[in-house]
């Protein structure tokens, strides 16, 4: 972790000390070239890199990956809080050690020393937008989801009630037991996540990627034993895990066996580097229809998440984000190259522990 020395340690430190003080991120952005200047100690922190290294730094590589255009935005930002616009807006850092976190930026002009700046500040809400994604999702499945399947189950079991005489009551009772089954996927997701939500760090274990992977793995070879699921490795790489990883991977593979349409179908699981943040990237290639958009739309926009033309077909998609997530990871889906879908976890790179039994 980066610190700090009350004292200016170079003259191109112009922040006062007493800014080492604040319990918030402070940093100075020249207006013309919009590069980082200064920070206080507390952004250093939050950020997980120096000073120095801040100002080598391009906003690019301080951004999540999901911004396609993220060095455009932030330029735009600080011009226009350089002309006396102030700008306030949530955003996805991504720090030195891989984890991403959600800070909170307001850009003004300030003036020190007669020099114009935008200053930053910079608060971290990380938990607070986890908390509200918890709320747009459990509203999403509380109102929608459950819902709907019980009055599909109210309805249907009206009808057998009525036909119970007729040829009908076979295919009555099919439909009830079918969506008492999604109910309890849906029950059985919630849960889920409700436990990557509580269970504390100390509570993941350091292993390498591989085991990790075989580990969860192992348990589906035997739930279904005429799926081939094929697991590479391309780098030795350590990650910490838990219960959101094994649900994560769980649902990844059972989603790419039970759809593939096949009675014999193949997952090919790779383990790298990822090219682009050193992460450690788990692909799964999967042979099952490509996911349709609108569900990708609904699990990446949490805007649309609670309106009635997002709904999605199941809770996997969102599971699986929500546990990479908890992990301080990201997750990305996108069609794979022929046919089928590619899922993409990537989790922050560990170094293995001594006895490699938990996190210090």
């Amino acid at each position: 972790m980066a610190t700090s020395s009350s004292q200016p340690s170079s003259t191109d430190d112009v922040l006062p000390a007493i800014y080492n003080r604040l319990n918030y991120g402070i940093v100075l952005h020249d207006p013309e070239t919009t590069a980082i200047h200064d920070a206080n100690s507390r952004l250093e922190s939050l950020y997980g890199y120096t000073t120095a290294e801040l100002r080598d730094m391009t906003l690019d590589e301080l951004s999540a990956n999901a911004y396609f255009d993220a060095q455009a935005e932030m330029q735009t930002r600080i011009t226009d809080a350089a002309d006396g616009t102030p700008q306030e807006f949530d955003w996805r850092v991504k720090r030195d050690d891989g984890r991403l976190i959600w800070v909170n930026i307001h850009f003004s002009k300030t003036i020190i020393n007669d020099t114009a700046y935008v200053l930053g500040e910079i608060t971290d809400i990380t938990d607070y937008k986890h908390n509200d994604r918890r709320v747009s999702l459990f509203h999403r499945l509380l109102r929608h989801n459950l819902r709907n399947k019980l009055t599909i189950i109210t309805g249907y079991a009206n009808h057998v009630a009525d036909e119970a005489e007729s040829t009908a009551i076979q295919q009555s009772g099919g439909k009830i037991e079918t969506a008492a089954t999604n109910l309890n996927e849906i029950a059985e997701s919630m849960k889920q996540i409700e436990q990557t939500l509580t269970r504390q760090q100390s509570s993941r274990i350091i292993q390498p990627a591989v085991d990790a992977v075989e580990n969860t793995v192992e348990d589906l070879r035997e739930m279904y034993p005429t799926a081939l699921i094929s697991i590479s490795e391309n780098a030795e790489l350590w990650v910490a895990v838990g219960d959101a990883f094994d649900y994560a991977l769980s649902h990844a593979v059972e989603n790419a066996i039970i759809h593939a349409e096949r009675s014999n179908p193949t997952v090919n699981i790779t383990i790298d580097t990822s090219p682009n943040t050193g992460r450690v990237e788990i692909r799964i290639n999967d042979e099952a229809p490509r996911i349709p958009p609108a569900e990708l739309d609904a699990l990446n926009d949490w805007t649309t998440t609670t309106t009635s033309t997002h709904h999605g077909s199941g809770c996997g998609l969102f599971v699986m984000k929500w546990c990479i997530e908890s992990l301080g990871g990201e997750l990305r889906i996108e069609p794979a190259e022929g046919c089928g879908n590619s899922v993409f976890f990537y989790l922050p790179p560990q170094t293995p522990a001594d006895d490699s039994q938990g996190l210090s």
